[in-house]
């Protein structure tokens, strides 16, 4: 037996496609001397109907709460001495943005495009270390919207709205509709 794992108007990412699409029918195929449908598809207005197996939700990332702290430590260029390399902002170096509490995992550099643009290198990995306070700062200012929005000034909501929006894709990864937790799941009528 089937049941309906979305519903309609809900928002699903469909893989096959690459794109997002809105559930516009659900569709259960009946059997004679059943009591629930045998199988349920989807119209979401791309020229086919789809199964559920091809459709994910998007959901909160677990991973993305806790990011510790990153910060921004100095890497020894072992290519170029500090004479060959002059112009850049501290010779003989390159940036390393650690997101681990080890002293290593993270991002860098390749050697060649640091050279190529160093001050944007180093202005980036600044960004980069400073993320999660970042990000922080954005999750208050939606949570202290939220707590009062009738209160709020025009202009906080707007940038509360951007904020939010700005944050989703970073907070926001693909699941399958049963592992979902909640109320996601009815019954296809």
């Amino acid at each position: 037996m089937a049941r309906a794992q979305f519903q309609k108007g809900q928002k699903v990412w469909v893989e096959c496609v690459g794109a997002w699409a809105q559930i516009e029918q659900v569709q259960p195929v009946w059997a004679k001397g059943f009591d629930e449908p045998v199988r349920v598809t989807y119209d979401v207005g791309l020229g086919r109907d789809f199964a559920a197996s091809e459709l994910f939700l998007p959901s909160e990332d677990p991973a993305s709460t806790d990011l510790g702290s990153w910060r921004l430590l100095r890497a020894r260029n072992k290519w170029q001495t500090p004479e060959d390399c002059v112009h850049h902002p501290y010779p003989g170096t390159y940036p390393v943005v650690v997101t681990d509490t080890a002293d290593w995992g993270g991002w860098r550099v390749p050697g060649a495009e640091y050279d190529r643009d160093p001050a944007k290198i180093e202005a980036q990995a600044r960004l980069i270390a400073a993320a999660p306070a970042l990000m922080q700062v954005v999750r208050s200012l939606i949570d202290l919207v939220s707590e009062t929005p009738d209160d709020a000034p025009p202009a906080v909501l707007t940038l509360a709205r951007d904020a939010q929006a700005a944050l989703k894709p970073v907070t926001s990864v693909l699941e399958t509709p049963a592992s979902v937790e909640g109320p996601t799941e009815a019954r296809a009528a």
